[in-house]
């Protein structure tokens, strides 16, 4: 998966296609902590705004297993941004209440995110 700071589980593009259907376009914002712990936030696009203080990770592709393939975009604020640089994100979801307005919390699930450290090649190929 050279060049992407983001992935996702097919267990979450699931939801997010249930989610979709019923809010519209999504996206997420990796939460730094506070009232959220560090959970990825999932917001119809729009609710949430962002701007300059954001660094935009990626678009999750989400292929479901009925219906089209979609994108949903993962922002993180900057600032969180440069202690997480060198890893690779993916969205996953576990059984669980969600945090916060993430829009999983009424479903008894909650996004989380795994992560690891990008390999050479991958850093490399999202330097340049």
């Amino acid at each position: 998966m050279t060049g992407q700071r983001v992935d996702v589980t097919e267990a979450a593009g699931a939801l997010l296609a249930t989610l979709r259907a019923r809010h519209g376009e999504l996206m997420f914002h990796q939460s730094g902590g506070c009232c959220d712990g560090s959970s990825p936030m999932c917001y119809a696009q729009g609710d949430f705004l962002t701007g300059d203080a954001d660094v935009h990770l990626g678009d999750l592709a989400v292929a479901p297993a009925e219906g089209e393939p979609f994108t949903v975009p993962v922002w993180m604020s900057r600032a969180q941004f440069e202690y997480w640089k060198h890893t690779h994100l993916t969205i996953d979801v576990v059984p669980g209440r969600g945090a916060g307005f993430s829009l999983e919390a009424p479903e008894g699930l909650r996004f989380l995110v795994r992560s690891r450290l990008l390999t050479d090649e991958e850093a490399r190929a999202l330097a340049g």
